[in-house]
């Protein structure tokens, strides 16, 4: 750990972090418009799915497919963030569609999400924070 106390994740782990999240924020833009969503997901291999009921997401992945994606957790020790970038896409071929159906993922809140989206991840960053107090501003 360095002397800030944030550490740069390497890619592995920063997939290996992001595999053991649930909640994520999906962030997209139209028109120059920016948007963030928070959203149940599944990572690996190379790709994040996450369902989604008809809407502005869905909409918005169809006219511009280049999206970011965060996830975080903490305890009281210290925490970490994952950005990803890439391409999104809906899923609809009946062969992805029955892959998906096969992920541990469900929807949170009792309403139908039948769509699936996957983010192609082209790009992903990460950081480690190591929580501890504020140093002296002046130092004595």
């Amino acid at each position: 750990m360095v002397d800030t106390g944030v550490q740069e994740l390497t890619t592995d782990e920063a997939w290996e972090l992001l595999s053991t999240a649930e909640l994520g924020r999906i962030a997209l833009s139209v028109n120059g418009h920016p948007d963030i969503y928070p959203v149940n997901f599944h990572a690996e291999s190379g790709r994040i799915v996450f369902r989604s009921g008809e809407g502005t997401k869905l909409s918005e992945v169809a006219v511009n497919e280049n999206v970011a994606f965060e996830a975080d957790d903490h305890t009281a020790a210290g925490g970490w963030s994952v950005v990803a970038k890439g391409a999104a896409r809906v899923l609809v071929s009946i062969h992805d569609i029955a892959a998906a159906d096969e992920l541990p993922l469900h929807p949170w809140t009792p309403t139908m999400k039948y769509n699936y989206v996957e983010i192609t991840v082209t790009e992903i960053s990460g950081r480690r924070f190591l929580f501890g107090p504020e140093p002296e501003r002046y130092p004595v």
